[in-house]
């Protein structure tokens, strides 16, 4: 079809001639990238690892006891003290976080003062690991210590609160990790309640609905996606923290129901034995990092699922 001279000569209304789709490109270059870094890591992993899956195989998984000195093997309590100190620490930090996002996504407060506590929430996530440490040896083991020993004398016969109270323990590290994934929580579901658009509110403030009916019946269900996603994103970071974790949890290899008791997670045995591992025990510990990585994938992966879920049970409502 011609195109007629008039337009032809009028930028505005000629067609546009584009050339090759670089920015495209270079995006798939970076997904991809990003891909084969990823499977580039785990084959790597895997490889070293090699010796100690042909020798242990899955019972590596189940036993329980850690002795490099005669090459036994077994990350059980660290697999536990992995998945417990990070659910204990999201138990504990969702509620708060939560609290808090809605707290800064309503007029609940002049806008500087909204401003002034998110930017004070956010400034945790900029604190070093080690000074998590330092603050949970000085400040968070004295009072774990008190409360363990309370615990332990009115509540002989609950093997989850079990003495005697250490100060290194299992709730002593997921007291610090979740204030370190605290930040992560309310800085993303304070973006999904803020994202809710305005008509929804005013649309069940028109229906007679109250302030706080709005907010858990329609607001908090329509960001309910952003609100998973803080959650995965936070259950990830609070399961690959290592240093803070390495300085309050005890670093033990016994396997103990006790919140008190010393425990280890597998990021802590990495770096507390890498630097002086030799031979077998070298690929052990790659096993184990092989174990985390796989137990980090499987928690996004799953994630992931329950968020499309979220997302397509709160689509009638967008």
């Amino acid at each position: 079809m011609a195109v007629p001279a008039a337009a032809a000569n009028d930028p505005i209304s000629a067609p546009v001639r584009t050339g090759p789709d670089y920015f495209l490109w270079l995006c798939r270059a970076a997904s991809l990238a990003a891909i084969f870094v990823l499977g580039w890591i785990f084959w790597e992993i895997f490889q070293e690892a090699l010796p100690a899956l042909e020798e242990f195989g899955a019972s590596f998984l189940s036993g329980a006891s850690w002795q490099p000195n005669r090459d036994r093997y077994g990350v059980l309590p660290f697999l536990v003290g992995t998945v417990a100190t990070a659910l204990i620490a999201l138990l504990i930090a969702l509620p708060p976080g939560l609290a808090i996002a809605i707290f800064l996504s309503e007029d609940f407060l002049p806008l500087p003062a909204r401003q002034f506590v998110r930017f004070v929430v956010e400034l945790l996530a900029a604190i070093p690991s080690v000074v998590y440490g330092l603050w949970g040896i000085f400040v968070v083991i004295p009072i774990i210590q008190q409360v363990g020993t309370w615990c332990a004398e009115r509540f002989p016969d609950v093997p989850f609160l079990a003495g005697p109270a250490y100060g290194n323990s299992l709730l002593t590290a997921s007291v610090v990790l979740a204030l370190m994934i605290l930040p992560t929580i309310t800085a993303i579901s304070r973006s999904s309640l803020v994202a809710v658009p305005r008509t929804l509110r005013e649309g069940a403030y028109a229906l007679g609905a109250t302030r706080w009916e709005t907010i858990f019946g329609v607001i908090l269900p329509t960001a309910a996606p952003g609100v998973v996603a803080a959650t995965i994103l936070a259950l990830g970071r609070a399961m690959g923290e290592t240093m803070a974790v390495a300085m309050l949890i005890g670093n033990s290899s016994r396997l103990s129901w006790s919140l008190f008791a010393p425990s280890g997670t597998l990021a802590s045995l990495l770096a507390n034995q890498f630097g002086e591992a030799e031979g077998m025990q070298v690929a052990a510990l790659m096993y184990a990092a092989l174990v985390l990585v796989a137990l980090t994938l499987a928690v996004n992966f799953a994630g992931e699922a329950v968020l499309r879920y979220t997302e397509k049970r709160t689509a009638g409502i967008r």
